[in-house]
């Protein structure tokens, strides 16, 4: 058998110990980890209700599935191509910065990062609705936003013992639930009644409108397709693993979601799948009769939440500390806890802000659920532009003298198709889901000058002089955790002015409130 690349000893190293393979395997996991990371982050609890959404267009909802299929295995390519390329944990943040600069880099982590903890809140909102199938079935609000913590806080704690433990939670969860979903994709396919069906495009409208809009509800079903390059840094043997674990996981939920959709249209009316609130629920006591069924679904779409719901908040620690690690993120999401690395801060910040979102969704609005989605959506493709961009960039500049020809011309089809579907997505997310989409991710730009202000640096060089004292001096050294450790992370370049205190946002625009005031009087 043939070693990853952490087992085999480099020249000049000491040679590989017992231990130092359990090290590894303790803090990585493998190949079959890594797609059931894919597939538990893409199929979440919307799968389970997905058939409704596409119901007021008839089956050519169906052809829009495949098109986005077509356009998600274009990006699964092209992010594998990307992980063989660009080594190391970050995803689209490290290809998007290795291909156009620190920038682009961080709008992509700052967007990502976003995506992440939005996406949590809202897998955590359509969780609660499975959830009070058993308890508070009267959906009260402060019932509700405390079964929706629980949702939160239960993959963040598993998260926080350590990546082996996140391995075997994701593929229980996977294993789990599969279970219906596959029973729907295989064996409800046998109890199809072709009258069921309807009218092929029942939207009234041409087949082109009908399938752009059907696309654009079935977008949502494939983001996470791209979380083994996030998390490449935990993979053993990422090379290797990382590209098959993202082919494979959306191979599977490409066949999950296309053969269940259409068993779904096949056994529940038209006229009943387009009032449902839990199609494949009716879909199985259709099939099997009763409703004890439908129960079992409820319970497989809490655990597919559960699953979904695990793998993202790894995803939210791990990009940010991949940006902290170049100074493009604050040093905190650096800071790692327990012999197995586990980055803390990430994790508890991102539940955080889920959680606080989650709250003010219950208590203020209505269609927070929708509104979250497309904004997560929005701000997911636009890291997936990067990518397919930054593959395209480099093939066009290297790859030609690299590749042979027909490997060249494939790989640039595949790209541009990947980087075509990605402008498609954000044209079907909306005029007004851009709008606010494109508010939130400029917020990121004061960030990032705190961040490029902090490290005595204007555009990609050191400023001549130190940091200027004022407002050095209004920030304080952090000392040393004993119990919480930077993670090893490679040095910044040298540039003197980053032996220089940090500065920190607050004082920043403290002392500007000051100066203004100074100038006033």
């Amino acid at each position: 058998m043939s070693g990853s690349d952490h087992d085999t000893p480099h020249p000049g190293s000491a040679p590989a110990t017992a231990a130092d393979g359990k090290a590894e395997r303790r803090s990585t996991f493998g190949l079959p980890a890594a797609t059931a990371l894919v597939i538990g982050s893409v199929i979440g609890t919307g799968v389970f209700a997905l058939p409704s959404a596409l119901a007021p267009y008839g089956p050519i909802a169906l052809v829009a599935f495949v098109v986005v299929t077509i356009g998600a295995l274009a990006l699964a390519v092209t992010f594998g191509a990307l992980s063989k390329r660009v080594a190391g944990s970050g995803g689209p943040y490290v290809y998007a910065k290795e291909a156009f600069g620190e920038f682009a880099g961080f709008l992509t982590a700052w967007s990502y990062w976003i995506t992440a903890w939005a996406g949590n809140a809202a897998i955590a909102v359509a969780w609660v609705g499975y959830v009070e199938v058993f308890i508070d079935k009267g959906h009260h609000t402060w019932g509700s936003i405390a079964i929706a913590l629980v949702g939160l806080w239960i993959p963040a704690a598993i998260n926080l013992t350590g990546i082996r433990n996140i391995g075997a939670f994701q593929v229980v969860t996977t294993v789990l639930k599969f279970i219906p979903l596959v029973f729907m994709a295989s064996i409800g396919l046998l109890f199809m009644k072709s009258g069921n069906f309807g009218a092929f495009n029942a939207s009234h409208t041409s087949a082109v409108g009908a399938i752009s809009a059907a696309s654009a509800i079935a977008l949502f079903s494939y983001i996470g397709l791209e979380t083994a390059s996030v998390a490449a840094g935990r993979v053993r043997d990422p090379k290797r693993n990382v590209a098959r674990a993202t082919i494979y996981g959306t191979l599977a939920c490409a066949v999950i979601y296309i053969l269940g959709t259409l068993a779904v249209f096949g056994t529940v009316s038209h006229s009943a799948l387009g009032s449902s609130t839990a199609p494949f629920t009716d879909a199985v006591n259709n099939i099997v009769g009763g409703t004890w069924a439908g129960n079992t679904v409820a319970i497989a779409a809490i655990i597919s939440g559960l699953g979904a719901l695990n793998g993202w908040t790894m995803i939210c620690a791990e990009m940010p500390m991949a940006a902290a690690r170049d100074g493009l993120f604050p040093r905190a999401f650096t800071k790692t806890i327990g012999r197995n690395q586990v980055p803390a801060f990430g994790i508890v910040s991102a539940t955080v802000l889920a959680s606080l979102i989650t709250i003010i969704s219950y208590t203020h609005f209505t269609k927070v659920f929708t509104e979250i989605v497309l904004l997560s959506v929005l701000t997911a493709v636009i890291p997936y532009l990067f990518s397919a961009a930054a593959q395209l960039y480099w093939l066009l500049v290297k790859g030609q003298a690299i590749l042979t020809r027909g490997r060249f011309v494939r790989d640039v089809t595949i790209s541009a198709l990947a980087m075509a579907f990605s402008y498609w997505s954000i044209q079907g997310s909306g005029y007004q889901t851009v709008y606010y989409g494109l508010f939130v991710i400029l917020l990121g730009v004061p960030v990032y000058i705190w961040l490029k202000r902090s490290r005595g640096e204007y555009g990609e060089t050191a400023l001549p002089g130190p940091v200027v004292p004022a407002l050095a001096a209004a920030a304080t050294p952090a000392d040393p955790d004993p119990v919480i450790a930077d993670t090893p992370t490679q040095p910044y370049p040298a540039h003197a002015a980053r032996t220089a205190r940090p500065i920190h946002l607050p004082a920043i625009l403290w002392r500007a409130a000051a100066a203004g005031l100074h100038r006033q009087h």
